[in-house]
């Protein structure tokens, strides 16, 4: 008798709402719409309770784009950005906002919070001082760090500091994960659900939310890791799109001068489901959800299912928290009447 292998209990780790949606299947409580604005892809995702996806209620949107550091992309990343923002946090002249910056700053994949922190107008000691700008809002920021280095709960930190300033709204940043290699960089979600700090990397940790700190909690997070079992599945299925892109294009003579630096995903090929078992056997019959909790299977057991980071996070990194920052600072401070 075949043994039967139990995957249910292998979750593929991500944080994006949009990594479970699929446009072409109606799932039950999702309403989704997606727009296309100088290249960036907007996803705005509505769940409602009890939803298939099992997320929290609320709204998440997620822009997607081709390069951060390009510099054209990144002004039209920021100003999309900005305008979302401006959408969802409604700011009266003397609201106080609190922004938190989640990660660690020793770990280049998990500093993005910590660098957007340096790069936000804080304006709070001005209005206390009354010599803040009729332009620009109250703002403060913390860096609260990471349970491992401070040993406490970064939510009973955030906590603290919002029972002592009482702000009327918090924005909090974080790294995430995904289960797309490529959504790593190129992607920023924005929701009204809040945050659980770790969660993408299997650390269980207090939730920040509205439930948790009586406030509205708007959470920004950028995918900057996948773990290996997603880089292991993806490349399976990418062996057979490139043997179906070779196979059905190799000899059309409009593909001979650039077949080779041809980014084959990017073209429309059609599955064949006995070829894909042909060139990859049963593991080629296995549904995409299925491949990946079994992959998953066979790592995590022997410590294999590392986090992975791209070769140039660096760079991007600090890039992605200079859009962050400006579309934060340009969505509540009235920036273009300097």
């Amino acid at each position: 008798m075949d043994k039967q292998i139990d995957l249910s209990k292998y979750n593929i780790r991500t944080d994006l709402a949009i990594d479970d949606v699929d446009e072409k299947v109606k799932l039950k409580g999702v309403n989704f719409n997606t727009k296309t604005i100088e290249g960036i892809k907007i996803t705005d995702v509505n769940l409602e309770e009890n939803n298939e996806l099992k997320r929290k209620k609320g709204r998440y949107i997620t822009l997607e784009f081709d390069d951060a550091t390009d510099s054209n992309n990144e002004k039209s990343i920021t100003n999309a950005l900005t305008s979302i923002l401006k959408s969802m946090i409604n700011t009266k002249k003397d609201d106080l906002g609190l922004v938190v910056g989640l990660g660690n700053l020793k770990s280049t994949p998990d500093s993005l919070g910590s660098l957007v922190i340096d790069g936000i107008i804080v304006t709070n000691h001005l209005y206390i001082l009354n010599e803040l700008s009729s332009n620009y809002k109250r703002l403060a920021a913390i860096n609260p760090g990471v349970m491992a280095t401070t040993g406490i709960e970064t939510s009973d930190i955030v906590k603290s500091v919002v029972d002592q300033i009482k702000p009327s709204y918090l924005i909090v940043i974080d790294s995430l994960a995904s289960k797309s290699i490529e959504r790593l960089n190129k992607t920023i979600q924005i929701t009204n659900t809040g945050i659980h700090p770790g969660s993408g990397i299997g650390n269980k940790r207090k939730e920040i939310s509205e439930e948790v700190l009586g406030i509205p909690v708007f959470a920004i997070g950028v995918p900057t890791v996948v773990d290996a079992a997603v880089i292991v599945s993806d490349t399976i299925n990418f062996i057979y799109q490139n043997y179906a892109f070779n196979k059905e294009y190799e000899n059309d003579p409009k593909s001979k001068l650039t077949f080779n630096n041809v980014n084959y995903l990017n073209k429309k090929i059609v599955e064949n489901k006995k070829e894909k078992k042909k060139l990859l056997g049963l593991v080629g019959t296995l549904e995409d959800q299925e491949l990946h909790k079994l992959i998953y299977e066979v790592l995590n057991p022997i410590g294999y299912n590392l986090m992975v980071t791209p070769k140039e996070i660096d760079f991007v990194i600090k890039k992605l928290s200079n859009i962050i920052s400006n579309a934060i600072n340009n969505s509540i401070h009235d920036i273009d009447k300097n």
